[in-house]
């Protein structure tokens, strides 16, 4: 039997790769925080409070994503939830962010959602985080 001596680490075994579906979820999750956050409290999250909200998001699921890249889904979320704050009526913006909040049930369905969803895609694209 190998035992690995007092002291020094065990080897890393890889964790799995987040694709792009995954990191899209992820975007469209903390921008639904934010949002719901935003009209229930009046005050926006920070990005080192997104980045580690999806850190424990990934954690549940045994999934890992580098700190640079929750910083910039983290950014995208906030800019997005900030977007949609400012171009939407306070009753349009509290409807999207209780619609998002409720399709992070995947068996809720909802066409808000799935435009969302498009949106955050479209994002991730845009910034440099290919299919």
């Amino acid at each position: 039997m190998k035992t690995t001596p007092p002291g020094t680490d065990a080897p890393a075994t890889p964790q799995p790769r987040i694709d792009f579906d995954t990191r899209k979820a992820l975007l469209f999750a903390l921008t639904a925080e934010r949002l719901s956050a935003y009209y229930e409290h009046g005050q926006w999250m920070t990005d080192g409070q997104g980045a580690t909200l999806a850190g424990l998001w990934l954690s549940r699921s045994k999934l890992q994503l580098a700190l640079a890249e929750r910083r910039l889904l983290s950014q995208l979320s906030d800019d997005f939830a900030r977007q949609l704050a400012g171009t939407l009526s306070r009753e349009a913006g509290l409807y999207v962010s209780h619609d998002m909040m409720e399709a992070l049930d995947p068996n809720y369905q909802s066409a808000v959602a799935h435009d969302m969803l498009d949106e955050c895609a479209r994002l991730l694209r845009e910034n440099g985080v290919m299919e």
